[in-house]
């Protein structure tokens, strides 16, 4: 992902808190949620303006008026250009105090780079285990804010639930590690009883496309309750279902 750069044609109005100004941007694509870098300070970049209306990004080329957050907007000056600072240049540490401030909030790394990061991050094994499992929950709060569809993000959720659990063992105490917890979450997405589901199988070519989407779907679910099941007692109705989901995954299309 390219540098967004934004160059400063005026400061509209500032104060303590943050300003509004007029920018051309002169490199890559700045987007709203993104954090720009004035020195060692930084400015998130709460909202973009152009012609009046709100828009979601800016792109080399074009000018747009923008709505900045930190008190270091009053000092900026006419041809004064902002970098972004891409996901990967916060410490963990911004990160979980961003995050830990809930949402909405428009002043940290735009939400895809970030997961993307996060996931990175949990799956290094050169990392102490402690620092995985911190950005495991990063990951989890940066896919939570991704603006996206509920299934996509339930399904990227539970992968990283799934994750945590096989490669740092459950904690009940803990909504990111409990298996039970994980595996009501994925049957809830599901929506529909393994019996119900097979039967449509048999004809799925027959079926609409959202149907076979959501066949597909489920398909791709059902592996994410493995890590939990083995932390499951066999006669745990909840195990039950995770075991008649297994046998019916071979016929899903």
């Amino acid at each position: 992902m390219s540098i967004a750069e934004l160059q400063v044609y005026s400061v509209e109005e500032a104060d303590v808190t943050g300003g509004v100004c007029v920018v051309r941007c002169v490199g890559g694509v700045a987007r709203a949620g993104q954090v720009y870098a004035v020195g060692e300070l930084r400015l998130g970049l709460r909202r973009i303006e152009r012609y009046g209306r709100p828009v979601g990004f800016v792109d080399a080329g074009h000018v747009a008026k923008v709505h900045l957050s930190g008190a270091v907007v009053a000092l900026l000056s006419r041809g004064q250009v902002l970098t972004s600072v891409p996901a990967d240049g916060h410490s963990l540490e911004e990160l979980e105090a961003w995050l830990a401030t809930g949402p909405p909030l428009l002043d940290e790394p735009h939400p895809a780079p970030l997961r993307s990061l996060a996931v990175g991050r949990m799956q290094d094994e050169c990392l102490p285990e402690g620092v995985r499992l911190r950005w495991g929950r990063v990951a989890l709060a940066a896919i939570g804010r991704a603006g996206r569809p509920e299934a996509e993000c339930g399904a990227e959720g539970a992968a990283v639930r799934g994750y945590l659990i096989q490669h740092f063992g459950p904690e009940d105490a803990s909504p990111d590690r409990d298996p039970a917890a994980l595996c009501r979450d994925v049957l809830a997405q599901i929506g529909i009883s393994p019996e119900e589901a097979l039967a449509q199988a048999r004809t799925w070519r027959e079926l609409p496309r959202p149907a076979i989407l959501r066949l597909r779907r489920i398909k791709n679910l059902i592996p994410w309750m493995a890590p939990a099941r083995p932390h499951l007692r066999d006669a745990d109705p909840l195990a039950e279902a995770v075991d008649a989901w297994s046998r019916v995954r071979p016929e899903l299309p």
